[in-house]
């Protein structure tokens, strides 16, 4: 099958959710796609932050042919020992006591509002259910995560929405501080916002958060949907700045390219369900903790979060060297290897595509902001190829 063939299926029997590039992969291998049509191409986009240890990476791929031919599925009425073995894991990579499985980040932070709420019937007063999340965030597509989600463009067309939901500016602790009230049970937000532009809050916010939250009482989550796993140079994003959350969100990388998603917690907030608040059928189950297993072993075998901190660097140090040279390369945002490279007079939607054309993935999230979120295991020598990728590419869009 063609790459024109795909799209021809895919327009024919697909609904139209998404607008795709005119390209179908068809095999992978660490930091390397391959189209339909056989052309070979560089990818800065990992499939959206999901594969940190890149396309088919062996312990991944064994793992889950192993746990293939053995058991993919029984369901949560039963115990699943990888499960088990999972949440042990994360429970020592982080701050948290106890997990939660499911199949998607909007699923994870759905978990996450409902214990949050559960957690405030039981510890607050009755009408204390309003959750506080920031504007430009971006917390999922089902309908409360896209409440809770601080932007307009993806919530039209589909009220009435759930009640319970405010918006403060990210970054900013009085507008927060003037938010929270007796209604309030928890303040939502991500350490990096990916998907709102790749914004960094300034030094101190989250752990102000952390305080304000502590003096009233509240519960702080962190959707680490994108920022956890290694992908900003420390195993979660709150580690940056010890801001430690009552609940964590997690999906993408978690499964090394396997959906999987996870909602851990701390403390009370982790006592808070009981059986029959919450579930999921295919969460957890044996493949999905298999896989995601064998990624965090993979990524702690290949000092995969150091790397992710490493090449960080390396690449800000390219961009700075490039600048002189090339007038549309902006500054550079982020952390480890979730990056935004600023654009100056150049249309970002176009650079995308002649990218594409040229052998490189990569995502714009905007006119004027690119997306950097490659693999963990990503080398200097293939930096080194997207960014020469990147400079032809924009100079053939700007005509240089």
């Amino acid at each position: 099958m063609s790459n024109q063939e795909a799209a021809e299926l895919t327009d024919q029997f697909l609904m139209h959710t998404y607008a795709q590039l005119p390209v179908a992969f068809v095999r992978g291998r660490g930091s390397l796609l391959w189209d339909a049509d056989g052309k070979e191409y560089l990818d800065f986009v990992a499939g959206i932050s999901v594969l940190g240890t890149g396309h088919c990476h062996p312990r991944v791929t064994a793992a889950i042919c192993e746990q293939a031919q053995t058991l993919m599925h029984t369901s949560n009425l039963y115990h699943i020992p990888q499960q088990g073995r999972l949440a042990q894991k994360l429970v020592e990579i982080s701050c948290t006591d106890r997990a939660f499985f499911c199949n998607s980040g909007a699923e994870a932070n759905e978990a996450a509002i409902k214990l949050a709420r559960k957690w405030a019937g039981k510890h607050r007063e009755p009408d204390c259910r309003d959750i506080i999340t920031a504007e430009k965030s971006f917390h999922g597509r089902s309908l409360a995560t896209v409440t809770a989600t601080g932007q307009k463009k993806y919530q039209q067309a589909f009220a009435p929405l759930p009640g319970g939901f405010k918006y403060v500016p990210f970054g900013d602790l009085q507008a927060l501080q003037a938010a929270v009230d007796e209604r309030t049970c928890a303040v939502m937000l991500e350490p990096i916002q990916a998907e709102g532009g790749i914004n960094v809050p300034e030094p101190g916010y989250l752990p102000a958060v952390r305080d304000l939250c502590d003096s009233h009482g509240i519960l702080l989550i962190l959707d680490e949907v994108q920022t956890g796993m290694g992908r900003t140079g420390r195993w979660f994003g709150y580690m940056e700045e010890g801001a430690v959350p009552d609940i964590i969100t997690l999906a993408k990388a978690l499964g090394g390219g396997f959906p999987i998603g996870a909602c851990l917690a701390k403390g009370t907030a982790a006592e808070a369900f009981e059986p029959g608040d919450h579930a999921s059928t295919f969460g957890g189950n044996h493949l999905a903790c298999a896989t995601a297993l064998a990624a965090i072993e993979a990524i702690e075998r290949e000092s995969m979060v150091q790397n992710a901190a490493q090449m960080e660097l390396y690449f800000r140090q390219r961009v700075a060297e490039l600048q002189a040279d090339y007038r549309f390369l902006g500054g550079v945002r982020g952390r480890g290897l979730l990056l935004g490279l600023e654009l100056r007079g150049l249309d970002g939607r176009k650079l995308q595509v002649a990218c594409l054309s040229e052998g490189l993935i990569i995502n714009a999230l905007s006119e004027d902001l690119l997306r950097i979120a490659p693999a963990l295991n990503i080398c200097k020598a293939e930096i080194d190829e997207g960014l020469d990728i990147i400079i032809r590419a924009a100079l053939q869009v700007s005509g240089d």
